[in-house]
């Protein structure tokens, strides 16, 4: 894969991030998402997702603002190194995911686990990719 298709790539992954975790960033966005996720999974056959307290709260829009954050770098200043790192962060949550839906059954966790492992995948297995000659140089001084 070239240099060019992998930065391309993790852009792809990068503009994913932050249309799913925008919901989470907020209290206010996170308990309007949380209604939807509820009804998505009692619909997918699974029971209704618990109520969330305000530590619950806390940790949810922590981790949307986080991701929030490391989408929009990953937007504007593109990286193989970036790209690598986040294929690690989203094989981590996915075995996290993977835990939850072990521990709960609910169905709804299908539709985070498997783009999370495809991105994961996609961003850990080119192994061939390396930066072009004097790309360093080029986005030294544009």
């Amino acid at each position: 894969m070239t240099e060019s298709a992998f930065l391309k790539l993790v852009r792809a992954s990068a503009a994913y991030d932050l249309l799913l975790t925008a919901p989470f960033a907020t209290p206010w966005t996170f308990a309007l998402a949380h209604a939807h996720l509820s009804a998505a999974n009692t619909r997918l056959g699974g029971a209704a997702l618990p109520a969330f307290g305000p530590f619950h709260l806390l940790f949810a829009c922590l981790m949307g603002s986080v991701v929030l954050v490391w989408s929009v770098l990953r937007l504007r200043a593109p990286s193989i190194a970036l790209g690598r790192h986040d294929a690690v962060a989203r094989l981590l949550f996915a075995a996290w995911m993977a835990w939850t839906l072990a521990q709960t059954g609910a169905p709804l966790l299908w539709l985070f686990l498997v783009p999370e492992l495809a991105w994961g995948v996609a961003q850990s297995l080119p192994a061939g990719v390396t930066a072009a000659p004097g790309a360093a140089a080029r986005r030294a001084h544009p």
